[in-house]
């Protein structure tokens, strides 16, 4: 990947790191050696990238987030302030786990959020769309489209891709207000049904220009 990204002057991007074209890394940040930050993404204030870690297109990173190794982030994902991911689930100082072998891993699935404040216990997978609460602690697998709270948290619903909750009819059926719709197949799964209509809202990931 080129240099065509911008990085604050007070922002450390180690040699070897590979940040994509359009990526903005803003005050205070550390970007590690063996990182890869993929096209059009913004890290905010005091965000650090641990070694291999992969970061994809378009994902959002607020101020004052780690992104440990062993932690995947998909295209057009979002950390909110201050959320907090783990690499060990077991940590003891006097008993040190270092090295890429200890590491659990943990994935965030594409168009996912990860509200403000909220702690992913790591080893775990975040489906594609899932919508974490402020302050939230997952401690176990989320399903595409669920909408999650609380410690640990619990699911209390399923978000449309344009970020609005979903109604369901009494036959499993929801047609959300920006032209979506989905069905339900089980309790831990719903499916889209099909597409937004060509006037309805635009959004980044569905190919259209405009900032995320």
């Amino acid at each position: 990947m080129s240099e065509s990204y911008f990085s604050h002057e007070t922002a450390v991007v180690d040699k070897g790191a590979k940040v994509g074209n359009g990526t903005k890394i803003w005050h205070f940040s550390h970007i590690m050696g063996t990182a890869e930050i993929g096209p059009s993404c913004t890290l905010g204030q005091n965000v650090m990238v641990g070694n291999n870690v992969t970061i994809g297109k378009g994902v959002k990173i607020q101020n004052n987030v780690s992104i440990y190794e062993g932690v995947t982030l998909e295209d057009y994902t979002f950390c909110g302030p201050s959320m907090v991911f783990t690499n060990i689930k077991n940590p003891r100082s006097a008993f040190p786990q270092r090295g890429s072998e200890f590491y659990l891993k943990t994935t965030v699935g594409y168009g996912a959020s990860l509200g403000a404040n909220c702690t992913i216990v790591c080893g775990i997978d975040i489906g594609k769309w899932a919508f974490v609460g402020a302050g939230t602690v997952v401690t176990k697998e989320i399903p595409d489209y669920a909408m999650v709270v609380g410690n640990p948290a619990r699911q209390i619903g399923w978000m449309c891709e344009c970020g609005k909750k979903l109604e369901f009819d009494n036959l499993g059926k929801s047609n959300c207000t920006c032209g979506r719709k989905f069905e339900v197949i089980n309790d831990r799964r719903i499916q889209k049904i099909s597409q937004r209509s060509g006037n309805s809202q635009k959004n980044t990931h569905d190919g259209l220009d405009g900032s995320f």
